[in-house]
């Protein structure tokens, strides 16, 4: 069985031979272990593990796609810049973070007006296509799955205007809300069809989407459904009426939001961050028999390079996740350079032990 065989009979819930294999890392890592030797110079992850799976993020969704970056201050750490949204960020020199989000022009209806009409037409300019057709190709002659990836609108709202001003003027100005995560759902299709018209369909749609935090959403679950839903309900149904099945990525404790977002119409969690909240083994319980989960490994266990410890964590999970047919194996987030290259080797041998059916 190939691994696009396996994934996408997983996402239907049909027997296959074992549990799906992905991962995400940090950059870091790819370069500690390269330096160490493990991994060939360029050598992909997909390719050196195996995975079932590969992905290309081919959309650049900056507002202005002429801005260039400018150095707002520097230490000897950090770099202080601002970007084509009007954020101003903060990012660290010397290892990978997300960065950290000091100030933004867009703060209000007004200066969204600003900046609207950038995000109004998809401009091809936003697409990688020959990137895009590369990886097709690989994924093709790999037999992987392969999906498009990219932001939905609450990753695109966020980058531009701050959580904040975006969870509070889901009160105080809720049609500049609806306005901008409409602007972007039409946005995020029109580049679709562009690409998908000439370089050909995905095997399917990832959409990265953080909405929580530690032990709680972002928002609750009316205000997911009267700003976020009615994008998702967009970008999703122009997805399905492709036949391509929808992975939805979201870090943080979105739990309250799942019954949503399964109403939305996605096919897989992914992420299911565990020390944010999210319980794996609860949510199969609970919404198995609808969607297919990715991750829920907590990424600790691999931070300790304790066998035990990886061992106690996968024995308590996979045997009961694997049932039902609709489990890719992943950690809850990213695996760091602090984690041996040789712990991580025996993570994926202990995992498709315990995720092989009989």
């Amino acid at each position: 069985m190939t691994g696009k065989e396996r994934i996408q009979r997983i996402l239907q819930h049909q027997p296959v031979d074992r549990a799906g294999l992905f991962e995400h890392f940090w950059v870091d890592t790819h370069k500690g272990w390269e330096a160490a030797g493990y991994l060939k110079e360029d050598e992909s992850f997909e390719d050196h593990f195996g995975y079932d799976m590969q992905e290309y993020w081919a959309f650049n969704m900056m507002a202005d796609l002429d801005f260039e970056q400018e150095v707002v201050a520097e230490t000897e750490d950090t770099i202080t810049f601002l970007d084509g949204n009007g954020a101003v960020l903060r990012r660290h020199k010397f290892h990978d973070s997300t960065p950290e989000h000091v100030d933004f022009r867009v703060k209000d209806r007004e200066s969204w007006e600003k900046v609207k009409p950038m995000l109004l037409e998809p401009d091809p300019r936003r697409i990688n296509f020959e990137a895009y057709r590369k990886a097709k190709k690989e994924a093709e002659e790999a037999g992987r799955f392969f999906v498009w990836s990219g932001l939905n609108v609450f990753e695109c709202m966020h980058p531009l205007c701050g959580h904040e001003n975006l969870l509070m003027n889901m009160i105080l100005d809720p049609d500049w809300i609806s306005d901008m995560s409409n602007t972007y759902a039409k946005l995020i299709v029109g580049l679709q069809e562009i690409l998908f018209e000439q370089e050909g369909y995905p095997d399917g749609i990832w959409y990265y989407e953080d909405m929580g935090y530690k032990g709680s959403p972002f928002m609750s679950p009316d205000m997911y459904c009267e700003f976020i839903q009615p994008a998702h309900k967009y970008t999703i149904g122009y997805a399905k009426s492709h036949n391509l099945p929808v992975i939805m990525h979201s870090c943080g404790f979105v739990e309250p939001l799942l019954p949503h977002m399964i109403e939305s119409g996605i096919d897989c969690l992914q992420a299911i961050e565990v020390k944010a909240g999210m319980d794996l083994l609860k949510l199969h319980k609970l919404y198995g028999d609808r969607i297919s989960f990715m991750g829920g490994i907590d990424v600790r266990a691999l931070y300790s390079n304790d066998r035990e410890t990886i061992d106690r964590e996968l024995e308590a999970k996979l045997p009961i996740v694997k049932q039902g047919y609709n489990y890719v194996i992943h950690s809850d987030h990213s695996i760091p350079v602090t984690v041996n290259y040789d712990t991580y080797c025996y993570f994926i041998q202990r995992a498709l032990e315990l995720g092989r059916y009989e």
